[in-house]
């Protein structure tokens, strides 16, 4: 395998926390209301455009971010079109940032796509940790080392991030015979996630009828190996997927958790995962905050207040982004202010009030908004606390430019295979290295 001199040495320039999750979050085909082509300066006399360019749903206009802007800034119109993943959206981006043209103002990086934006195309873009009203202390230590480069420069302004917990339904652990009040749910597993495998086997055995204890293997999977410093790369830049103790350990849980027939052998984000939520198929999923929004939808009503939730056995995180600025935009200078603005601790304790979207800047987590923030769907759980303890916690990973699709081989190619498949646990591992050979080949 050709790896070396392809993909690690340039590859770690970052010490950071992620995961590939959001990339797979469902989107409107345009966030903003309007569809405002890249680099138009203003549509009246004075009148300034700021096109911003997302994946998914960011939340800015349901939050009334962008109208709160526009109020603050007469003269400033933001137009918003978002590409519903981001698989899709960054390729596009990177044809982009090569031709300098088609770029909008403000362009969204998803975690799994930074530390290969930082490494090949810092050039391209505008070093915002200059920017006026910037304080860099406003972010967490790893999430603000994620955008920047090794010279210093920072590219991106963190938005959110995605500390883990577990989302669970108090019905079926009643019903289970386990305990069903989060604290106790949390001590099940406190500080290990054979735990939580282990409080999967004591729900089977008294399972209620036609329920598992967990949606997906690949969920055990990913909750894991996102709370472990080196992962698919060490410190140096090289590639260690094939023999990392963390990979190993999270596979092994995904094994377990097949083996025992815990899961409802279904692809995350898929219609089937959807519908299993709607008739009440399991029990537990791992859960960064983003995803109590995804619950209450696909659940819907007859499920309020069945579902609660508790701390994760270990801190780890799953998604987060970034605000970056091209140096090819066309309203520079109000692209950094409106970045600046919506990046803000203020602002993104507003995001969270709104969308569930977890603010990256501890500054935020002193704000009403955040520390006292309950969900009523999940019978009241005290968000604000419970992820903010989270995202406290979560340690200074080390993050590499191909980690997203070697994790979604892991997942989609090799859990799957085994869980839907009925492959051999050796037998879905190496089907993974071989994608991800594949992969690093191309």
């Amino acid at each position: 395998m050709r790896r070396s001199t392809r993909t690690s040495r340039r590859a770690v320039a970052l010490v950071a926390a992620a995961t590939l999750g959001s990339s797979l979050l469902a989107g409107c085909a345009d966030d903003g209301g309007g569809g405002g082509s890249a680099g138009s300066e203003g549509d009246a006399a004075g009148e300034k455009v700021v096109t911003v360019g997302v994946f998914g749903v960011f939340g800015y206009k349901q939050a009334g971010l962008y109208d709160a802007y526009e109020k603050l800034n007469p003269g400033v119109t933001i137009k918003e079109t978002s590409i519903e993943r981001t698989d899709q959206y960054y390729p596009q981006l990177l044809t982009h940032l090569g031709t300098g043209s088609g770029l909008q103002d403000i362009q969204a990086v998803e975690v799994g796509n930074i530390a290969e934006t930082v490494n090949r195309h810092a050039d391209k873009f505008v070093d915002l940790g200059k920017a006026e009203g910037v304080d860099k202390n406003n972010w967490l230590d790893w999430k603000l080392a994620q955008a920047t480069t090794e010279d210093g420069r920072t590219i991106g302004l963190g938005t959110d991030i995605g500390p883990m917990a577990i989302c669970y339904r108090k019905d079926l652990f009643e019903k289970a015979g386990l305990p069903s009040e989060r604290e106790e749910v949390g001590e099940l597993w406190a500080g290990d996630w054979q735990k939580y495998i282990d409080t999967g086997e004591k729900y089977m055995d008294k399972a209620p009828k036609d329920t598992v204890y967990m949606d997906a293997a690949s969920g055990v999977y990913n909750a894991a190996v996102s709370g472990s410093v080196e992962r698919y790369y060490d410190k140096s830049g090289e590639l260690i997927h094939q023999d990392s103790p963390a990979v190993k350990d999270a596979w092994g849980l995904a094994m377990d958790a097949i083996d025992g027939k815990m899961t409802g052998k279904l692809k995350q984000f898929d219609k089937t995962w959807d519908q299993a939520y709607a008739n009440g198929r399991f029990a537990t999923v791992a859960c960064p905050p983003w995803m109590l929004g995804y619950i209450k939808e696909k659940a819907g009503e007859k499920a309020a207040d069945q579902w609660d939730v508790a701390a994760a056995p270990k801190p780890a995180n799953w998604g987060g982004s970034f605000l970056a600025v091209p140096e090819a935009a066309k309203n520079k200078e109000e692209a950094v202010k409106l970045a600046t603005w919506l990046t803000a601790p203020e602002q993104q304790a507003t995001l969270f009030e709104k969308q569930a979207s977890f603010p990256s800047s501890p500054a935020a987590y002193e704000l009403p908004a955040v520390a006292d923030a309950k969900h009523e769907y999940f019978d009241n759980a005290p968000i604000g606390r419970i992820f903010g303890e989270a995202a406290q916690g979560i340690p200074t990973l080390v993050l590499g430019e191909k980690d997203q699709p070697i994790q979604t081989a892991m997942t989609d190619v090799g859990i799957l295979q085994v869980e839907q498949q009925g492959k051999s646990p050796a037998e879905g591992w190496a089907a993974a290295m071989k994608n991800i050979d594949n992969l690093l080949d191309q």
